[in-house]
């Protein structure tokens, strides 16, 4: 279960913002966007609600660090997995696909936030801005998964929404203990590339 952020007595700087993102992230997968007052979350760190203002504008530009700070935490999984395996492209989809499943699953606050089943109940008019960092996100896998030796016929596109869909709905039904993210993982891109076969 999520804790809540540290109080701060320091004005400013980027610790306070980083509170207040830690803050809103824990709000907002607990009560919803709609459900979360700029109150509650400024209470959080105990600061005024006019001070937040002060890093943010507003709360939908409060929405959008928080989104940008879970994406992040999914590219630098993703970079660190890619840098320690070799150069058989299959080898580096799988070890994409098992760290974007380690920040997926481990239950945070942010992982859950980026999941596109939650960012549907946000509010429509920030849903292109929040899907620009998806798809931006999403070029990572593209790169990977143009490098596949796939058969002339596949559709890469379908072949990346298929691998998405797979491993984005394992929030929803997994458990720890019985598979670890790199089992899931590795099921999942073998049963893709019989697939191809």
């Amino acid at each position: 279960m999520a804790t809540t952020a540290p109080k701060l007595e320091a004005r400013g700087g980027e610790s306070r913002r980083e509170a207040l993102l830690d803050a809103a992230a824990e709000m907002f997968a607990a009560k919803g966007y709609d459900g979360t007052s700029i109150r509650d979350i400024a209470g959080a760190v105990g600061m005024l609600p006019g001070s937040l203002y002060y890093h943010f504008k507003s709360k939908e530009d409060l929405l959008i660090a928080v989104y940008r700070k879970g994406v992040a935490r999914f590219e630098v999984a993703i970079d660190e997995a890619l840098a320690s395996t070799g150069a058989d492209p299959w080898q580096a989809i799988e070890a994409a696909c098992a760290a974007h499943l380690s920040i997926l699953l481990d239950g945070g606050d942010y992982a859950r936030i980026v999941n596109p089943e939650f960012v549907r109940s946000f509010p429509a008019d920030m849903l292109p801005t929040l899907n620009a960092e998806r798809d931006r996100y999403e070029r990572h896998f593209e790169k990977l998964i143009a490098a596949l030796p796939l058969g002339p016929n596949t559709d890469r596109w379908l072949f990346k929404v298929a691998l998405f869909g797979s491993l984005n709905w394992s929030q929803t039904w997994y458990r720890k203990g019985r598979y670890t993210p790199q089992d899931i993982a590795a099921a999942f891109i073998g049963m893709l590339r019989k697939q191809d076969a």
